[in-house]
């Protein structure tokens, strides 16, 4: 490898495979795994147990508290994998510029694979039932030359494919 960022953000809707992937992607760099879910407020959590999604009220802060922890992290020289939905533009340029050295990559995942990877969840407080409202709130990074890659292949290959476009 010749360089791997010091953070690296994967984003995508809820089951895209940014918790699973992140952790096997953490292990390969021997860096720190973020999972921004344990960044929301409870009243966050409890509006989307209930099946309600938030708004920009309840993410503003969430993403101030993500940004906050991805400075102080590389402030401290840790390698950080954060893995956050961040659906729009505005979250993605906030993490960007917490740190000297962070990349986005983008998990893409189908509908149908959504779906079905979201139905057979039973251990998360978002249900399957937000996945239409997070499709519609999302802004696709492709537009900002943030780095996209095939979320559904086997974990190990999309961890190569990060890797690969994320200059490592």
């Amino acid at each position: 490898m010749t360089h791997v960022p010091q953070t690296l953000v994967l984003t995508g809707v809820a089951g895209a495979g940014k918790s699973t992937v992140g952790r096997a992607l953490a292990e390969r760099i021997d860096a720190v795994l973020l999972d921004a879910d344990d960044f929301h407020s409870e009243a966050a959590r409890q509006r989307m147990a209930d099946g309600i999604p938030l708004g920009d009220a309840e993410r503003d802060p969430w993403i101030t508290r993500l940004a906050d922890e991805l400075a102080a992290r590389a402030g401290s020289g840790e390698r950080v994998v954060l893995a956050c939905s961040a659906l729009r533009r505005e979250h993605r340029a906030r993490l960007v510029g917490a740190a000297a050295d962070v990349v986005i990559v983008h998990l893409e995942v189908g509908r149908e694979e959504l779906a079905r990877r979201l139905a057979g969840r039973d251990d998360h407080f978002m249900p399957a039932e937000l996945l239409e409202s997070q499709l519609d709130s999302l802004e696709h990074p492709a537009a900002e030359h943030h780095a996209v890659v095939d979320g559904e292949a086997p974990v190990g290959m999309v961890v190569d494919e990060i890797l690969r476009v994320a200059g490592a």
